[in-house]
């Protein structure tokens, strides 16, 4: 027993010494300590968070007031940004602990050497032109962003100055910016590379389809029978086609307007997929049968748009 309790009041002084004493296997300790508790500590923090934005998002893709759903995005928006704060601020506090820890004479040995801080310097200023200036750059470009309001997430955008890049805002924080498309690819982008973007207003496209037939009654029922058979759904007719307006148009005519929303991306539906659809059913019949009198007319509708274009165009007029 006395070599037993030996072997253990050896084993303690020993691990007393490796632990208190600095040294190069103190050092490694304390450092593989601090990666793996500002790892675990920022992940359990951020899963907290996630949880919340999850939450935020559920209240948002419910809500029925437009005004509501945009809020609830800025908010999901900020949770998202908060998450990556939070981390760079438990890694920046564990590093400074890990830092005091190794080397408590750290910083006086440091401020009494001004060869030491020259060197330092140095150092920092190649990799902060290497690396921390790429962060710097992304941070700037994304606190920008959000403090102007530039999009949340779940809104639908077109980033500039690529051709191509667009979808759905699944998160938002200082550095980068990530898209789901409407493939299903994810796309994720520098802050800093973002010039500009479109964003599609409640992420559809309004269109409209004029339509000019020889008699009100039959043309009616010929629209609703033929819109009635599209496909509709998130990704397909977003709000069903219907008949917005009709009034007498010339001698023996009738013009109806029907409206419909899609997601970008799916415009064709309406652009080529309804008329073709008109017209192939419309020509089948005996040419004196035939209910439109013109080819059919797909265009923008978005109601927004139409009032600022319509004060754009009276505003030329008075000039």
């Amino acid at each position: 027993m006395e070599i037993f309790s030996d072997y253990i009041s050896r084993g303690v002084d020993v691990t007393e010494k490796t632990l208190l004493t600095p040294g190069a296997f103190r050092s490694l300790l304390v450092l593989l300590a601090s990666i793996v508790a500002a790892y675990w500590l920022s992940k359990y923090i951020a899963n907290i968070f996630v949880w919340l934005a999850k939450r935020v998002a559920l209240r948002s893709d419910n809500a029925t007031d437009y005004a509501k759903t945009m809020r609830l995005r800025q908010v999901e928006t900020y949770l998202g940004v908060t998450v990556a704060v939070i981390r760079v601020f438990i890694v920046v506090v564990i590093a400074y602990i890990a830092w005091r820890t190794i080397s408590p004479e750290g910083s006086k040995i440091i401020s009494n050497s001004g060869f030491a801080a020259i060197g330092a310097s140095a150092i920092f200023i190649v990799i902060a032109g290497q690396t921390v200036g790429t962060w710097l750059r992304d941070i700037t470009a994304g606190m920008t962003m959000i403090a102007e309001g530039w999009f949340n997430v779940g809104d639908y955008i077109k980033v500039e100055p690529f051709i191509d890049v667009s979808g759905v805002v699944e998160r938002l924080t200082l550095r980068s910016t990530r898209l789901r498309t409407i493939s299903g690819e994810v796309i994720i982008l520098h802050n800093q590379k973002i010039d500009g973007v479109h964003i599609t207003p409640k992420g559809v496209r309004t269109m409209a389809v004029d339509i000019f037939v020889r008699d009100l009654e039959r043309g009616e029922a010929f629209v609703t029978e033929v819109v009635g058979s599209l496909p509709t759904g998130p990704m397909m007719l977003a709000k069903p086609l219907k008949i917005s307006h009709s009034e007498p148009w010339g001698e023996g005519m009738w013009h109806i307007v029907i409206t419909g929303e899609t997601p970008p991306g799916r415009e064709w539906l309406i652009e080529k997929y309804v008329i073709e659809n008109l017209k192939a059913i419309d020509e089948r019949r005996p040419r004196s049968r035939q209910i439109m009198a013109y080819t059919p007319i797909a265009r923008w509708a978005d109601p927004v748009a139409e009032k600022r274009f319509t004060r754009a165009v009276k505003l030329s007029k008075t000039k």
